[in-house]
């Protein structure tokens, strides 16, 4: 693990999208594509923003999300459909892997993990993705792993429907066991709100439940943090 601080979240979008490229660029000149699943929230935004910008095959970059709501694309919670008028848009890419988000939950989880078989690489079910973008919530979530979910899944993708801060959650979310079989993970965690949860999950003492972000641990790949002062404030 390796925790990278940044003044503040424009420093860190930029130095992410510098890194997105180099890996980009990496794996195409290794496999011939590039395999992201990318993660919502505001901070992911910035650096999608910068990305927009950069020069870069993107007819071989294929994208995927960790989770998204079941929600019409129009809808602002959909991330896809808060990405297309910021990035894709810009960029002019086809390969766009997205959650079929106006069914329902079960249907939807049902559907993309389909969509992730046609990626997938031995022995498993999914693809192995070069990639994966994270965000972590000030009760330690990410994706759509809640505290309080079930830990050990054997599939690559859930339907989230159990109540979150007193409302349906309605969403689908990729697993830790996909996400532990990238080669690279990071995430990105800017505000002081999260600044005790952070040293908790970074620090303190294993409790998977309670901290789904301590879920992700790639068996063979790198995982990095990339935080900014508010929210490292508590680390040593």
């Amino acid at each position: 693990m390796l925790i990278k601080r940044f003044r503040n979240s424009e420093e860190l979008s930029q130095f992410a999208a510098k890194s997105f490229i180099e890996l980009a660029n990496k794996a195409i000149a290794e496999r011939g594509r590039f395999l992201i699943s990318l993660s919502g929230g505001s901070t992911p935004m910035k650096l999608y923003a910068q990305l927009a910008n950069e020069t870069l095959d993107w007819s071989r970059v294929h994208f995927f999300w960790g989770d998204e709501r079941c929600v019409p694309v129009d809808d602002p919670g959909n991330t896809y459909g808060v990405m297309r008028g910021i990035f894709f848009d810009k960029i002019g890419t086809t390969n766009i892997h997205r959650v079929e988000s106006t069914l329902e939950p079960a249907s939807a989880a049902q559907a993309y993990a389909h969509t992730l078989s046609g990626f997938a690489d031995a022995p498993f079910d999914f693809p192995r993705f070069d990639l994966v973008l994270l965000g972590m919530g000030d009760d330690g979530h990410t994706a759509s792993l809640f505290p309080g979910s079930q830990v050990e899944i054997a599939s690559a993708t859930i339907a989230v429907t159990a109540h979150y801060q007193d409302r349906p959650a309605n969403r689908v979310s990729l697993t830790a066991k996909v996400f532990n079989q990238a080669r690279e993970i990071w995430f990105l965690v800017t505000g002081a709100g999260k600044a005790e949860t952070l040293r908790n999950v970074i620090k303190g003492e294993r409790n998977l439940e309670l901290y789904p972000a301590q879920r992700i641990q790639p068996v063979n790949g790198n995982l990095i943090w990339m935080i900014d002062e508010a929210a490292g404030r508590l680390l040593n």
